[in-house]
């Protein structure tokens, strides 16, 4: 090889270096180590927690827990009264039982009339199946692939839309971690049906979770939606404070990782967390034993490598469980199926549930919706769902877990090598 070809070819790698270089520069999101001074109570902190995290608390709601797939009759039972509009959003669709059973309730809304607005991420819904998606498009349902496979979206394919949510009429919500596979259907029995937990939502939050809905919306197809069948006048139905959080902006922290850090670092009490996929960042970990520090109790309950979708996930964040229960954090591994919740409760008082894994993947790249919630009695329900659980999983020692085997060290580190992409 000549050296002009020589030259030729270091230009073009340089070049190529440089192009990527700039479009990582770009592309990414500030990830500053966030940190807060405050002696306050978190119940006292609501409107901050709210302003932080770029939304408004607002009182007036009503909730409802919705566990395993008994979410589903009262998703299905609302889409089906719907007056006006649904609006659906989702990452993780496949072909099955309950895929059918949702095609069908929103084709025969749209078959009546009404405005059907279907947003599946273009990764996670591939398997939608041709006959579910050609059902609703024939009825009159708009489907629309967020961030599909081509080529003007080369750029974004990172970028995932990993929120799970559905609006009916603008009046009514859903929120929180289901999806729609046939294995969240069942209670949550065996190894083959998952536990979730979503919310249904009445009062003027529901206006939170549709600008949540149309921002990604609008972005794929550009049409903007207005009137009294989209965002209609919200009394109030209850009396939850609630926030949403789900705002990603350029060159900040994106909300969902400042709500959960800066509750984090509120907690005086009690941090009990649920969430299948655990694998906290140095500044969480140091937050954990901090609040450690100041007497607060946290837990975390996670599913083990054996009752995991994904045991590589599990095998990332096992690689900083030393340190987690050297600060005196306490891990519970639940090994008899996938326990798909994202719950975190603080203090008996305030909790955030929603679509948000507690990892990089969810808190920097994925777009997200997770709601704060001021009120003692829907935090004590879902500590209770986290005993219910926690008493038959393992709960970790440090002792035992410096045994674990050289094979399962060695795959905790080289799955955490991998974890902002797993």
């Amino acid at each position: 090889m000549d050296t002009s070809t020589l030259v030729w070819i270091s230009a073009f790698v340089g070049m190529a270096s440089l192009l990527v270089l700039i479009i990582w520069s770009i592309r990414r999101h500030r990830d500053p180590r966030l940190r807060i001074e405050c002696d306050s109570p978190i119940d006292e902190l609501i409107p901050s927690l709210a302003g932080l995290t770029f939304s408004t608390a607002v009182p007036g709601n009503a909730v409802d827990i919705l566990e395993n797939g008994a979410f589903f009759d009262a998703l299905i039972d609302s889409i089906r009264s719907a007056r006006h509009s649904v609006h659906f959003e989702t990452f993780l669709w496949k072909e099955g039982e309950l895929g059918n059973r949702i095609a069908e309730a929103l084709a025969g809304q749209a078959a009546a009339g009404r405005q059907v607005r279907v947003l599946l991420d273009g990764n996670g819904a591939r398997k939608l199946g041709d006959a579910a998606r050609r059902q609703m498009e024939d009825a009159g349902c708009k489907v629309v692939f967020f961030h599909n496979y081509r080529l003007r979206n080369i750029g974004v394919l990172n970028d995932r839309t990993h929120r799970k949510m559905v609006i009916v009429d603008g009046r009514e919500a859903f929120v929180g971690g289901h999806c729609i596979v046939d294995t969240w259907l069942g209670d949550a029995e065996d190894g083959k049906h998952f536990g979730d937990i979503s919310v249904r939502l009445r009062g003027p939050i529901v206006h939170g979770v549709q600008s949540a809905f149309s921002e990604n919306w609008t972005g794929e197809t550009g049409e903007l939606f207005v009137g009294d069948k989209v965002f209609p006048p919200l009394a109030p139905q209850g009396d939850v404070v609630m926030h949403a959080a789900f705002a990603k902006p350029e060159g900040s922290a994106p909300a969902v990782k400042i709500l959960h850090h800066t509750a984090i670092c509120l907690a005086r009490k009690r941090i009990w967390i649920q969430n299948p996929y655990f694998i906290p960042e140095p500044d969480a970990i140091d937050a954990f034993g901090q609040a450690v520090s100041r007497g607060v109790d946290v837990r975390v309950l996670m599913p083990s490598a054996s009752g995991s979708d994904n045991p590589m996930v599990q095998h990332a964040g096992h690689r900083n469980f030393e340190k987690l229960l050297r600060c005196g954090v306490r891990l519970f591994e639940y090994p008899h199926t996938l326990l798909h919740q994202k719950v975190m409760t603080i203090d008996g008082v305030w909790c955030a549930i929603g679509s948000s894994n507690f990892d990089d993947r969810s808190f920097e790249t994925n777009d997200e919706i997770t709601l704060g919630l001021l009120d003692a009695a829907i935090t004590r329900r879902l500590d209770d769902i986290f005993e219910k659980y926690a008493a038959r999983a393992t709960e970790l020692s440090l002792d035992d877990w410096n045994r674990r085997g050289m094979l399962h060290k060695i795959s905790d580190h080289a799955c955490y090598l991998i974890n902002e992409i797993l």
